[in-house]
């Protein structure tokens, strides 16, 4: 099962983490949504997170951000990483349901533990919705590839009309950078073993703004006021402002954007584009993505995605908050 080319590599790691060259049982996970090769393997009788990354990318950041975190009590402990070989081992978390009103309370506690730690190392590239603030050659060929091939000339001009919108008032300074996950809108990153929550799959972790990760969990917990209220009071320790408020939904329009641009895109790529075909309305996708019921590997769902996220960009754009929030936000952005 383990790759015939990381077979010493795994060995290695045994030897160091446990003093043993082999384990007594092993099974692919196959759960999630990566690249890497992951296995859980009994070691003594208990059982163990065993990890082969795949990319070729240097994962030294990834397993320092892993290793703080754990020793935070956010992820489970660390018994190996070996950043040559591409390979960790680390505590095994059981998983119980995770009802949305639980990770509601719980959830925001946890975001506010990690963006307290010591700040991460930046990453070379920028896997999240503020790298649509990250203006370069990289930003610049991504948005002439998603203007030749996707939506409509028309909704293309408005997408990038709220695009501009939101970007020209939206502070993205480095001073207010925290540690952050950056890969939560997948909820098989929220692990729940029926008494804590652990935050795991850290290769895309790296100092960031904070309304990320609150954003793209919202996505999947919020579905009204109320909720929005209690999820921003229980990671800010107290009732949000109205600037936090207006941070916040706007970062939730960024990440609405980034998702469309993205996942259009590689939905795009992979198969053709049915635009008759109905989708599901947000809060029901999301629902579903909480549920493990959808798999963003198929192509068609990518692109159901992405149009998810477009449906709801446009309601929210056009509420009164909307405007509300680029003011708000925009009088309060110290400018040059």
């Amino acid at each position: 099962m383990i790759p015939p080319e990381k077979t010493a590599a795994v060995t290695r790691g045994l030897r160091e983490a446990f003093g043993v060259t082999e384990f007594e049982a092993i099974s692919r996970i196959t759960k999630g949504h990566t690249p890497s090769l992951v296995y859980r393997i009994v070691v003594r009788g208990t059982p163990y997170l065993l990890k082969i990354i795949t990319r070729a990318e240097d994962p030294t950041r990834h397993y320092t951000c892993m290793k703080a975190a754990a020793e935070a009590g956010l992820a489970p402990q660390v018994r190996y990483t070996n950043s040559e070989d591409h390979v960790s081992i680390t505590d095994f978390a059981a998983t119980a349901p995770f009802p949305v009103s639980e990770a509601l309370v719980r959830v925001p506690a946890v975001l506010r533990s990690l963006h307290a730690l010591s700040p991460f190392a930046r990453a070379p590239f920028n896997t999240t919705a503020t790298f649509l603030l990250d203006k370069g050659p990289a930003l610049d060929g991504f948005l002439q590839k998603f203007h030749a091939n996707t939506l409509a000339k028309t909704e293309t001009e408005e997408l990038f009309a709220r695009y501009a919108e939101v970007a020209a008032v939206y502070p993205y300074n480095d001073a207010e950078m925290v540690s952050s996950h950056n890969d939560l809108f997948k909820p098989d990153n929220m692990l729940f073993d029926g008494q804590r929550v652990w935050l795991v799959d850290w290769e895309a972790a790296f100092l960031n703004d904070r309304y990320t990760d609150l954003a793209v969990v919202a996505h999947q917990l919020v579905a009204n006021q109320a909720e929005e209220e209690a999820y921003l009071g229980g990671y800010f320790g107290q009732e949000p402002n109205d600037y936090q408020r207006a941070r916040f939904f706007l970062m939730q329009q960024l990440t609405h954007i980034f998702y469309t641009l993205g996942f259009l895109y590689m939905g795009s790529l992979q198969t053709r584009i049915d635009w008759t075909e109905p989708v599901p309305g947000f809060r029901e996708f999301q629902r579903r993505m909480w549920a493990e019921e959808v798999n963003l590997a198929d192509p068609k769902l990518k692109f159901v995605y992405g149009r998810v996220h477009w449906e709801q960009l446009l309601r929210n754009v056009r509420q009164t908050r909307y405007q509300e929030a680029l003011k708000i936000v925009g009088l309060s952005r110290p400018w040059q």
